[in-house]
């Protein structure tokens, strides 16, 4: 819930106690405000007490690298506390002010789109979604898809329990409608209806479905990790702080001018759900030295696509961790637009299919391009062109400002009015 609560966070209020101090859950809600690149305002609580000692904080903030202004860092701190309102109304004008210089802004006139918190499956009610709107405004009646689900919003409920008919942005809900239980942090939108609805949903499936599929044939990891930023993230659990000393020291060294490694959280003990949860918002892999992580969080491993590599032997875990590094600087697939054509008629033809009669309206379309076939602002489609022609002679390509007849492979719903974006993958050396 940190890690997903993070990605969608706009400010991070962090809140620690001045008497307990920095405690191993406020190390792991600033790691995830961190890898999800937000600001942080930290609010020191229980200053009202006598055992308060706010200079303790400030030092054990100072060491995880927060450093407050008043000691000549850029991180605001506030005192409050909670029982006697102490510092409160700062807090919050604090929060508007960092909104305003991070031109923090949504729509609520347009088709809304959130996040899903959190999904399960209800006896009574069948799925149900927790969902932040972020833009636009969510109402009852909605077709909606979410990830590889659809459905139409049936009923909302507040935060305190209450039916809703509508959600403006920056509101969480409880949405029932959906025909699935969808994936936590799978983006909602609302489409025009619920044809397309489905239609994206199934799209988005069979997608999910090839890209598994080819993450199981050799080379999968290798090219997954080539595709990603340069930089190895690593989550250590070890059995003693002598071993997290020694394997973050390692690690660390094994970094080369392109591929940076970083060791972004390193512990005591075991492999925890919460481990897991910021690897996959961080896109980190957890290793664990002389630990034996329990069965549900390596089955939550696998729903959430996180490696969790376990080594007994110091030397094995650089071997493998210098393989990735290496994987990295494997050559970049970079995605190139081409051009973009607009369906202005279509025709259907025995043993073609729906042909798309289109004007290029930018760039070009070749005949060995990938398209995205895109509806009302949403990509339904993308695949492959099956042929190019231009009146009745096959073409290479067609460029701006002339019509061409597109056909496309395993897919005829090409409705008028539908933009085909055309793109190419090329590799470039790292």
């Amino acid at each position: 819930l940190r890690a997903r609560g993070a990605q969608v966070t706009d400010i991070a209020v962090l809140v620690v106690a001045a008497d307990d101090g920095v405690m191993p859950q406020t190390v792991e809600a600033l790691n995830h405000a961190k890898a999800a690149g937000v600001p942080v305002i930290v609010a020191i609580n229980k200053v009202d007490l006598p055992q308060a000692n706010p200079d303790r904080v400030k030092q054990q903030l100072s060491d995880l690298g927060l450093v407050p202004e008043d000691w000549g860092g850029d991180t605001v701190t506030l005192p409050v506390s909670a029982r006697t309102q102490k510092g409160i109304k700062e807090l919050l004008e604090l929060i508007l002010l960092v909104s305003d210089m991070q031109e923090l802004r949504a729509n609520p006139a347009r088709p809304a789109r959130g996040t899903i918190v959190e999904a399960r499956l209800d006896r009574g009610r069948g799925p149900v979604a927790t969902v932040l709107v972020q833009e636009g405004t969510l109402r009852i009646g909605d077709a909606v898809v979410a990830g590889s689900t659809y459905g139409r919003v049936r009923a909302m409920t507040s935060e305190r329990g209450e039916r809703v008919s509508e959600a403006t942005p920056a509101t969480p809900v409880e949405v029932v409608g959906l025909n699935d239980v969808p994936t936590a942090g799978d983006l909602l939108e609302v489409v025009a209806d619920d044809k397309l609805a489905k239609a994206v949903a199934e799209e988005r499936r069979e997608r999910q479905r090839a890209a598994e599929a080819a993450a199981l044939r050799p080379g999968g990891e290798e090219a997954g990790a080539a595709a990603g930023p340069k930089e190895l993230r690593i989550i250590l659990k070890a059995d003693a702080y002598g071993s997290v000393e020694a394997l973050t020291s390692a690690l660390e060294r094994l970094a080369v001018p392109e591929v940076k490694v970083t060791v972004m959280h390193a512990a005591v003990g075991n492999v925890t759900e919460s481990d897991v949860m910021l690897a996959a918002a961080s896109r980190a892999v957890i290793i664990g030295f002389n630990i034996r992580p329990e069965p549900q969080v390596r089955k939550m491993a696998e729903q959430e696509h996180v490696d969790i590599l376990s080594y007994r032997v110091i030397y094995e875990a650089i071997d493998d961790v210098t393989k990735r590094v290496r994987g990295l600087l494997a050559p970049k697939r970079r995605e190139v637009s081409l051009g973009q054509a607009e369906v202005r008629k279509t025709f259907t033809i025995s043993k073609t299919g729906t042909v798309a009669g289109c004007y290029v309206t930018a760039g070009v379309i070749t005949r060995t391009a990938s398209v995205r076939v895109i509806r009302d602002g949403v990509v339904v489609h993308e695949g492959k062109i099956a042929s190019l022609r231009r009146f009745k002679d096959d073409a290479r390509e067609v460029t701006e400002g002339f019509e061409c007849g597109i056909t496309l492979e395993r897919f005829g719903d090409i409705k008028v009015g539908d933009i085909l974006e055309a793109f190419e993958i090329r590799e470039e050396p790292a």
